[in-house]
């Protein structure tokens, strides 16, 4: 059951937009009587990808209801611009310009947000269209953090289209907080009249498991209306990481703690890690011939370093590293790598300092052990350390590790000598998992050539 119950909305921002950008591509290669090769195919890929990301954070449907017809155009523009410049910086990292006819590209671009723009105001205007702009009333039935925070959700999202018109609680008036946006209009059992009364469209209840009783006595008095009915679980009281609902045999399960990637989201990160891995491995490989011809000839020992990491689920992975030290250890006790370490090669110095030493994970990448963007994997023997120490550790595990993550952008990279740096590191590798979009991912990794062109942090 799905609460944005505006069909042709959805419609639209989950199908026909996606359709419309792709489609576009095609017809205008034909337009120009260019040959549509497989090159064009991973492009129209990436544009339905980094497009719908995009979108979901500008929303051009957000001033839909109010009429704001010039900022709903702004919107579209500017969603599509960003989509656009996120792939031109891909095809000029990638060196994949040059593979594309720049007069087509060029018709795309433009042509592209102006097709958008016709199919949403089409639908507007047509019959398919009638009725959206109208907002639907709302109660809420219990004054509490989760009711509140719904009405907040309500007021900030207008494309929801609904519109809360109070609460009901039991309550006195004194344990209610003094800045509500919507006044308390009585108790519970009041509510079934004032919905007759007032033609209220949907009701939300948020109480308590300890107020069944009321609650079921409520639910046999709104059987004599027209409302919808929906129950908001008091989830939030738990940490929650990717919560959703669910249902498994048909019966319905609410997530407190999930992986981002399932579903559409595991195919993205997929494809995406799988694209770049290989414009980024294609691109590097002769500088990955010249590093590997220094370690050998530099030092005894294997050019590259083998050693177990925690790969996802926990389960044990091998993860790939170019030497930069004289041991390779692998054993129940690792000692992470400091400064001036006498361990480290001249070579290896170089490499870690520069990070190049981290150039063979993106065999990993392609295997489907690691991602281009995750947590940082550890040594087994610092997993087995510090998921004893730290709450919600092995949480990280959840993903695929990173060549990259969050952490490591945000000051975490290289060495984490303290107790309080792990537990900075973890926060973040978890915030990451709360927040997982494509865009970040690619912000991500652009703020990571930042970091290592700068060489903060690394030994």
């Amino acid at each position: 059951m799905t609460l944005n119950d505006i069909p042709v909305i959805s419609l639209f921002q989950r199908v026909i937009d996606p359709l419309i950008i792709m489609g576009m591509l095609y017809v205008c290669a034909m337009l120009f009587d260019e040959p549509f090769t497989g090159y064009y195919l991973v492009l129209m890929i990436l544009a339905f990808f980094i497009s719908t990301s995009v979108y979901q954070y500008v929303d051009p449907y957000r001033p839909w209801r109010s009429g704001r017809t010039l900022v709903y155009v702004r919107d579209t523009i500017c969603g599509w611009a960003i989509t656009v410049g996120v792939l031109v910086l891909i095809g000029s990292v990638g060196g994949l310009t040059k593979r594309f006819d720049q007069s087509i590209i060029f018709a795309w671009a433009v042509l592209t947000p102006l097709m958008l723009l016709l199919s949403h105001l089409t639908m507007r205007r047509s019959n398919l269209g009638r009725g959206v702009d109208e907002a639907r009333s709302v109660l809420i039935v219990g004054v509490n953090e989760v009711g509140l925070k719904f009405s907040q959700v309500c007021a900030r999202n207008p494309n929801l289209f609904m519109r809360v018109v109070g609460f009901f609680d039991d309550r006195v008036s004194d344990r209610f907080p003094t800045n509500m946006r919507e006044p308390v209009l009585g108790k519970m059992g009041d509510v079934a009249a004032y919905v007759r009364e007032n033609s209220i469209k949907m009701i939300f209840i948020s109480q308590p498991i300890s107020a069944q009783p009321r609650i079921r006595k409520l639910l046999d008095e709104l059987q004599d209306t027209t409302a919808s009915v929906y129950f908001l679980p008091d989830i939030y009281v738990f940490d929650l990481m990717q919560a959703r609902f669910d249902n498994v045999g048909g019966m319905p399960v609410i997530a407190i703690c999930e992986s981002p990637f399932t579903g559409v989201n595991s195919l993205v990160k997929r494809l995406s890690d799988i694209v770049l891995g290989l414009i980024i491995q294609i691109a590097l490989l002769p500088l990955m011939v010249l590093i590997a011809l220094a370690v050998k000839l530099s030092s005894p020992g294997p050019i590259i370093f083998r050693q177990r990491r925690y790969g996802l689920y926990g389960e044990e992975i091998i993860v790939y590293k170019f030497r930069s030290m004289t041991v390779t250890d692998d054993g129940p006790t690792v000692v992470q790598a400091k400064r001036n370490d006498q361990r480290v090669t001249k070579v290896g110095s170089f490499l870690r300092r520069s990070s190049l030493d981290e150039l063979p994970q993106f065999i990993n990448v392609l295997q489907g052990r690691m991602s281009i963007v995750g947590p940082r994997p550890h040594a087994v023997a610092h997993n087995e350390q510090y998921r004893k120490l730290i709450k919600g550790y092995m949480l990280r595990h959840k993903v695929k590790p990173g060549i990259t993550g969050w952490a490591q952008v945000n000051g975490l990279r290289g060495e984490t000598e303290t107790l309080d740096k792990m537990e900075a590191r973890v926060h973040y590798d978890l915030d990451y998992l709360r927040k997982w979009s494509l865009l970040l991912d690619l912000w991500i990794i652009i703020k990571t050539v930042q970091v290592v062109l700068k060489r903060e942090n690394a030994h």
